[in-house]
């Protein structure tokens, strides 16, 4: 996992790990959740990653487009 650089302190997310057509995301609670190209659709992945990148806007993008659309709860 790669740690989320965002400037909000108030930022959901911890850290990351993309993969070829997936992202997994960690929360502040511990949880992490595998986003896939079947679960979100491309286009969603591809923005996800592209935030996760930026340390910038994946809360929000989480919360307003793909909350409920991963693939499963890692942990």
């Amino acid at each position: 996992m790669h740690p989320y650089q965002s400037s909000n302190h108030d930022t959901g997310v911890l850290a990351y790990q993309n993969g070829v057509d997936h992202i997994a995301v960690q929360f502040k609670d511990g949880s992490v959740y595998l986003y896939t190209n079947k679960s979100a659709g491309r286009d969603s992945i591809n923005q996800m990653k592209k935030l996760a990148e930026a340390g910038a806007g994946l809360t929000t993008y989480i919360n307003q487009h793909v909350k409920d659309r991963y693939e499963a709860k890692i942990k």
